[in-house]
């Protein structure tokens, strides 16, 4: 099973994680499934961009992004070439390690 190492972040997970998932989970049920609360105002349908995290190694395994999820992270804060929304994000076989930015376009979190 691949895993996921989440780069400590200081109010979502502080220590950094590092978690094992199936094939086929989308990165942000994996964090929620582990404990950690990464924003997803939309409900993981693809309409926001509160869960973007930055795909640091392991890129290239996630499935391709389409034109809604890159539109959407044009208004990503911190966007980077290898940012995704975690939602859209489907992890592959190969382990991956993940960023959570500092910050959303959120104004208020709504601590699902």
């Amino acid at each position: 099973m691949p895993k996921i190492v989440f780069l400590p972040h200081a109010e979502i997970c502080p220590d950094g994680k590092v978690v094992e998932v199936e094939n086929g989970v989308s990165v942000c049920d994996a964090a929620l499934e582990h404990g950690i609360e990464i924003e997803h105002a939309c409900e993981k349908s693809c309409a926001c961009t509160t869960c973007h995290v930055i795909v640091r190694e392991g890129f290239d395994s996630l499935n391709e992004p389409d034109e809604l999820e890159e539109d959407l992270l044009d208004k990503a804060w911190g966007l980077e070439p290898e940012s995704r929304l975690s939602c859209q994000a489907i992890v592959d076989d190969e382990d991956l390690v993940v960023e959570i930015p500092k910050y959303t376009i959120n104004q208020v979190s709504e601590k699902h």
